[in-house]
């Protein structure tokens, strides 16, 4: 393995009530969060493959402990998403590289499919600093009860040569959604819109 993991780190939100409604069944949100030193922190590099093969590592590490911490078989999850936050040393880019071009895949495998493109967002922080994980459906980015996010920080990340790496998977959509769209049982699945 590529990545130089410090620390891992999985959350679970479970909605069970909202505008004092039950939510039935609850809406449940997974992510976890790997912190890894940032192999090019303080210096300018062109190649950027390293990130990526580190990226592809974390796609599937990453997605995997989602679904296990809802404890759901991987094609039970419906959203994901993805995020990445650079320490002070880092660049955009660093996040950029292990975000894009390998993490998708493995990602898509850990919870069967995933047709849809991966939302994602990345910044530039400190330890303590919020980091938000936009989520859509994983087979149809038409359906918007399945639009949301998930903030994650941890008190310690990114430190100035680390990157903090997040997937966040649901096995729902937002509680009580109720602004139209496309439905989850009207998902064709085929071109990752409907």
């Amino acid at each position: 393995m590529k990545a130089e993991i410090r620390k891992i780190a999985v959350f679970v939100e479970e909605v069970r009530r909202e505008m004092d409604r039950p939510v039935r069944p609850a809406t449940r949100k997974a992510s976890a969060v790997a912190v890894i030193r940032n192999p090019f922190a303080g210096r300018y590099v062109e190649d950027l493959q390293d990130l990526m093969e580190i990226g592809a590592e974390l796609g599937g590490l990453l997605g995997q402990r989602c679904v296990q911490a809802l404890g759901i078989r991987p094609d039970q999850a419906e959203s994901y998403g993805k995020a990445a936050m650079v320490g002070e040393n880092g660049e955009l880019e660093h996040a950029a590289a292990i975000l894009h071009p390998s993490l998708g895949k493995p990602l898509r495998e850990a919870v069967e499919k995933g047709a849809a493109l991966v939302p994602s967002s990345k910044k530039r922080g400190g330890p303590g600093q919020v980091l938000d994980i936009p989520l859509g459906h994983k087979d149809a980015a038409y359906v918007r009860s399945h639009f949301d996010g998930m903030e994650v920080w941890l008190n310690d990340s990114p430190r100035a040569d680390e990157i903090m790496v997040a997937v966040a998977v649901t096995d729902s959509g937002r509680p009580l959604p109720r602004v139209g769209g496309l439905r989850v049982t009207e998902i064709e699945g085929k071109d990752g819109l409907r």
